[in-house]
């Protein structure tokens, strides 16, 4: 096919695209979406001057590496048509092809697919338009299948096979339940002993396991200090009678349980998670990565299933769970010091909010911190050594609240 110009072969690019993992990891989707993409245009007498893959990206975002070499290359002039195998391709938001459509054409360039069935007049748009539907629909219809699938799954009483199981178990050979690892579960009610009984800090449990070199849950270098919270409150370690498991339940899972034995349980649907593609700058080009926003569901929503017993007692679980609650973090945590919410305190003198100083200037003591005013100036700065959570710091502060005037 002769160009625009009449001086030589249109030039094309080839786009192909898989949103899963493992279709990008074995390549036959990849490799034939190319094949066919070469044979046609070999047909159409193109000029390929790049192949462009996207493996493991959803065609629910624009933010995406190949997509966006894409439209640099069309940015830059010089290519006629972007071609790929299907429409779901280039993304499966119509709104996304109308919006990639609109600016190829505004820089010469045509978004085509080998399954279009129309063509540029109304008829042809109304023809790919229903086309772009059917794939939002194809793709909205596949989360739903997926979503109650797991909803039956775990209502019989089986368990979502995680990337990574709760420490102190693994999966069974089915992969749709737990079964206790003695050596990571013997870790696990030594935490609950050194908390509940020794009334032991996170980060003494994570210094002390350290030093004994005992491995971490995700293989990193050192514990996360917030895991030991998140392991005592999780009721998958705290045992269950039978009669409380009943209760929480579906009957048909309940069928199946020894009425003389305690079970864990293992919480499905309790969060919701909203994924999002960004693209940020960075000093060796473009970085693509994705954000979470989780949000608890309502505790009707959730579903339990039972899991086998830890082997720690419901007394020590208690304890250690009172101690967890009780330690909790101030109001303003990450190595700055001890304060109450900036705006509870005001200035005796010029009637000014107190708040902690935004920067930090040096002085006589710098390892004092300073309460200072909302708007100080020369004459109504009001500076005065901030309280520390225990000894004379806390008798100041108290009788700061008693007099109604700042400590000296």
């Amino acid at each position: 096919m002769p160009s625009a110009n009449g001086h030589g072969p249109e030039r094309a690019i080839l786009y192909a695209r898989v949103s899963t993992d493992e279709q990008a990891r074995s390549g036959y989707s990849l490799a034939q979406q190319l094949e066919a993409l070469r044979g046609h245009a070999a047909c159409e007498g193109y000029e390929v001057i790049e192949e462009i893959q996207d493996p493991g990206q959803s065609g629910a975002s624009l933010e995406r590496p190949g997509m966006d070499r894409v439209r640099d290359l069309v940015a830059a002039g010089g290519v006629a048509v972007v071609l790929a195998q299907d429409r779901d391709r280039f993304a499966r938001e119509p709104a996304y092809i109308y919006l990639l459509r609109e600016e190829f054409a505004h820089h010469g360039c045509a978004l085509k697919a080998l399954n279009d069935r129309g063509d540029d007049s109304p008829e042809g748009q109304l023809a790919d338009g229903i086309l772009d539907q059917i794939a939002r629909f194809e793709r909205l219809k596949i989360a739903e299948r997926s979503r109650r699938g797991k909803l039956r799954k775990v209502r019989e009483g089986k368990v979502i096979a995680p990337r990574t199981p709760r420490y102190g178990f693994k999966l069974n050979a089915a992969r749709d339940g737990y079964e206790i690892d003695e050596e990571e579960m013997e870790v696990v009610r030594r935490i609950f002993h050194m908390v509940g009984v020794e009334g032991r800090t996170p980060g003494s449990l994570a210094k002390t396991l350290e030093q004994q070199g005992v491995p971490t849950p995700r293989g990193a270098r050192r514990w996360d200090r917030s895991f030991f919270r998140e392991c005592i409150l999780d009721d998958v370690y705290m045992p269950h009678s039978f009669e409380e498991v009943r209760t929480v339940v579906s009957a048909e899972a309940a069928a199946r349980l020894d009425p003389g034995k305690r079970y864990g349980l293992w919480w499905f649907n309790r969060r919701g998670v909203k994924v999002r593609q960004v693209s940020e700058p960075g000093p060796d080009g473009r970085r693509y990565r994705k954000t979470y926003r989780w949000h608890r569901k309502p505790k009707e929503e959730w579903i339990a299933v039972p899991v086998p017993d830890s082997g720690i007692p419901r007394e020590l679980v208690d304890a250690a769970r009172a101690v967890v609650k009780s330690n909790r973090k101030p109001a303003r945590a990450g190595r700055r010091f001890w304060e109450l919410t900036g705006g509870v305190a005001s200035c005796g003198g010029c009637e000014k909010t107190c708040a902690p100083p935004t920067a930090r200037r040096p002085r006589r003591d710098a390892s004092t911190p300073t309460i200072t005013t909302a708007a100080p100036s020369a004459t109504d700065t009001a500076r005065r050594p901030a309280p520390t959570p225990s000894g004379r710091g806390q008798r100041l502060w108290r009788s700061w609240f008693e007099k109604g005037s700042p400590p000296s």
